[in-house]
């Protein structure tokens, strides 16, 4: 299978990284290039034809949202998925106007980015397979984003609920190998050991996280839980 080739636009080398690394975890991806500002993306989509582009809004030269229309002008094939700290609803306006593909707001989180890569995956190769589509083919092409999102918000069991679980992944991430009981990761969410224990056990259920018993020299065994990325 052909792989989605992804350039990277981001003035932070550490970002870079980062966003490198989670890309690489994503089956079906490659980075093929990064750019630390507007003037080197330009000259890489000069001779190079991504995907997709992940794009920061602030860059050293120029702002992303110019570059979204500078790749709309000259690299109509080309798509764009914002990853910003930019939180200002003109900008996510003038980003939509543009065409973008998502607009993700930073701190990464990788599952919801995971997420939003293999939906712009299966979105790719599913246009590209097609030569005509029916109303209720572009329907469902206009609104991906808004039914991805309910999809997966009516997948969860009751008393899971998302931005919690978001929340809950980020923490447990943060520990590594060395792992986490419920009633820390209640105190650093600010819920209760019982609310984190539940989010905790929805991960091991889901095969997101293991979960290892370790006994003390005095009283219960404490239960630990590692993210398993």
């Amino acid at each position: 299978m052909q792989k989605v080739e992804v350039l990277i636009v981001e003035d932070d080398l550490r970002i870079i990284d980062i966003n490198r690394r989670f890309v690489s975890k994503i089956e079906g991806f490659d980075v093929i290039a990064t750019a630390t500002n507007g003037a080197e993306a330009k000259e890489l989509l000069s001779f190079m034809q991504p995907h997709l582009v992940l794009l920061d809004v602030y860059l050293p030269d120029m702002l992303g949202t110019d570059l979204v229309w500078h790749v709309r002008q000259h690299h109509r094939s080309v798509d764009i998925m914002m990853i910003t700290a930019a939180k200002e609803i003109e900008m996510v306006q003038e980003a939509l106007r543009g065409g973008v593909y998502d607009y993700i707001v930073k701190p990464l989180v990788f599952e919801r980015f995971r997420e939003r890569l293999e939906s712009y995956r299966q979105h790719l190769w599913r246009t590209k397979e097609v030569g005509e589509v029916d109303q209720e083919v572009i329907d469902r092409i206009l609104t991906r984003n808004l039914q991805a999102g309910k999809t997966r918000e009516t997948a969860m069991p009751k008393g899971i609920d998302l931005l919690t679980l978001e929340k809950v992944i980020q923490a447990i991430r943060r520990t590594g190998e060395k792992g986490v009981s419920a009633e820390e990761i209640g105190k650093v969410i600010g819920t209760s050991r019982t609310t984190a224990r539940r989010y905790l056990e929805y991960l091991v259920l889901e095969k997101k996280a293991r979960a290892d018993l370790l006994y003390g020299t005095v009283g219960r065994p404490e239960r630990k839980y590692r993210y398993l990325s």
